[in-house]
């Protein structure tokens, strides 16, 4: 028999039944709600939801950002970013302001205490990685990541 990265159901006879726990979409979106909660339960003393967080570290990687660019680079839809903006804006730990060559455009940027608080939720959420990761070896970390890579670009390409 040829060998083969996709099972058939000549080879696999369970691979035409979906089995829930052992669907690999499944399973990816099940272990991402798994590792956000851990992640916000270790930060819940910080006072700040998954959405908040999500947008307070892609602000963190940029001096300053649109607001739309926060959409394109997180899995959440616009509603969503926009309440997280607002809540961070009113907690005072984003500042909101007019772009200099597009006023129609509310560029983002951490305030002094957005970045302090983002530096003691970055610092936890590297610790509980290497925790996570800490059960493979470097070349399964290795591997994971290029894995990861592979399906991010499969999917852009769709």
């Amino acid at each position: 028999m040829a060998s083969s990265t996709h099972s058939s159901s000549v080879e696999d006879p369970e691979r035409g039944t979906l089995i829930l726990e052992r669907f690999t979409p499944y399973r990816i979106v099940a272990l991402g709600h798994a590792i956000a909660g851990r992640l916000a339960s270790d930060y819940a003393d910080e006072n700040i939801a998954i959405p908040e967080w999500r947008v307070l570290a892609v602000v963190a990687q940029a001096d300053s950002l649109a607001a739309r660019d926060v959409v394109r680079r997180t899995p959440m839809d616009k509603m969503t970013v926009s309440r997280a903006v607002s809540s961070l804006e009113g907690k005072g730990m984003i500042i909101r302001s007019l772009s200099k060559t597009d006023r129609r455009v509310n560029m983002l940027s951490l305030s002094k205490a957005g970045r302090a608080q983002f530096d003691r939720i970055a610092a936890m959420a590297l610790g509980y990685e290497d925790l996570l990761l800490s059960v493979l070896s470097v070349d399964e970390r290795t591997a994971f990541d290029n894995v990861l890579s592979k399906l991010e670009q499969r999917l852009s390409g769709d």
